[in-house]
């Protein structure tokens, strides 16, 4: 049985720091409710149809804590017979959330799901906790097993294993800028946006706050690399670094300190939705399929070295779909840090004019629970034919769209693939 994709939305993603984004200071179950009502409105659905929302939140602390998703949806005004849920796989949490969406919908289970996410990285204590953040969380036992850095470091030691440079980095990096820009001027991304509005009606948000399109070589090249003095600072009384907990498995490191904010994804604030739904009941109700989910996967890789679980989810996916990356048209990949697209790209020999055609997280920012959807939602534009400006000329049949489920440091990776539907 197909799960379709009818309809995806976002809000503008704003710049995810306190005081200073345009969203920030709105609760995340409002933000979430914005794209849920929009969703529920532009398909006239009955929301008392919708079996289950499933939410992506990557920080359920604080206002961001509890069953957002059930919550969003009565704030959207949903029926009270919808249920909700929300998960958590970090980075990973959008795309999962489409995943148990379609599985859902693909076993006969359920015939209408809405999958989304919300991250408000602009919230105080964001994460929560003392001291540095370990995926560990204090559990000596498995960090003797497995040592776990941070992940910023560990994207500037991926970087000195692979041979990638700085050029190379703030290359990926000035592309992402670039083509996200041209996306924006061509009004690529206004049928996605959903505007957001404060409680007393005045707007709150209806752009993209974080792209810089006048980003250069020269100003990236100028930028100071952010990870070193991290890589070499106690995290606890014995003097451990997160340079050392790597070292621990790879001894002969050497590290190439090459990222920093230019080259690495936005910090923001956002929420975006997915409507899916069986044949049966899009037939049965008018509503018109987009696309579909092809196949689903997910993998994991050496959490020590993390940020490098793409390439495997990627091959994984391709068998269980009976495909090859010949019949993949387009790729969105995730921009955690240039160093996790780069080295996608060089694995798995892509063309470069297939991947994040219309910029990625670097540029446009990656509110953790929220990014996938996005993504994917990128993707239905182009598989439609919808792209504008930004449209490839031959119509994609097939694209593939991940992210890394990967902070604090997790190393696994969520992804999809997305057909066009025929009909």
């Amino acid at each position: 049985m197909d799960a379709f994709i009818i309809d995806a939305c976002r809000t503008p993603r704003g710049i995810g720091k306190a005081g200073k984004g345009a969203l920030s200071g709105l609760h995340p179950q409002q933000l979430a409710a914005v794209v849920l009502k929009a969703i529920a409105e532009r398909n006239h659905i009955d929301t008392a149809d919708v079996a289950d929302v499933i939410w992506g939140t990557s920080a359920q602390v604080g206002a961001q804590s509890g069953d957002l998703g059930r919550m969003a949806a009565l704030d959207a005004g949903y029926d009270i017979r919808s249920s909700g849920v929300t998960l958590d796989r970090f980075c990973g949490s959008g795309i999962t959330s489409v995943a148990f969406a379609a599985a859902q919908v693909m076993s006969g289970m359920e015939e209408l799901v809405v999958a989304g996410g919300t991250e408000m990285m602009s919230m105080p204590r964001h994460r929560g906790g003392e001291g540095p953040p370990m995926l560990d969380s204090g559990n000596l036992r498995l960090r003797a097993k497995h040592p776990q850095s941070q992940q910023g470091v560990c994207a500037d030691a991926i970087a000195g294993i692979e041979g990638i440079t700085r050029a190379d980095v703030d290359a990926l990096a000035l592309h992402s800028q670039r083509k996200a820009a041209a996306a924006i001027a061509g009004g690529h991304f206004k049928n996605s946006l959903v505007p957001v509005f404060r409680d007393d009606g005045s707007l709150a948000l209806a752009h993209d706050e974080y792209p810089r399109p006048d980003t250069s070589a020269e100003v990236l090249a100028g930028l100071k690399p952010v990870f070193a003095a991290l890589a070499d600072m106690a995290i606890d009384e014995r003097g451990t670094t997160y340079a050392s907990l790597i070292r621990q498995v790879y001894p002969e490191l050497k590290f190439a300190h090459v990222h920093h904010a230019g080259n690495s994804s936005g910090v923001v604030d956002g929420a975006a939705a997915v409507l899916l739904a069986s044949a049966d009941y899009a037939n049965k109700h008018g509503l018109k399929p987009r696309a579909r989910v092809v196949a689903t996967a997910n993998a994991g890789d050496c959490p020590t070295l993390m940020l490098n679980a793409s390439v495997p989810a990627a091959r994984r996916v391709l068998a269980k779909a009976g495909l090859t990356l010949d019949d993949i048209d387009l790729f969105e990949i995730n921009e955690a840090f240039a160093v996790v697209a780069e080295k996608f790209i060089r694995d798995l020999k892509l063309p470069r004019d297939k991947v994040n055609v219309n910029g990625g997280a670097i540029a446009i920012g990656h509110p953790i629970g929220a990014s996938g959807l996005r993504m994917i939602y990128e993707m239905y534009l182009q598989l439609q034919g919808k792209a504008g400006p930004r449209q490839r000329k031959e119509l994609p049949r097939l694209g593939l769209t991940h992210n890394l489920g990967g902070f604090p440091h997790q190393n696994v990776c969520s992804i999809s693939i997305v057909g066009r539907h025929e009909g």
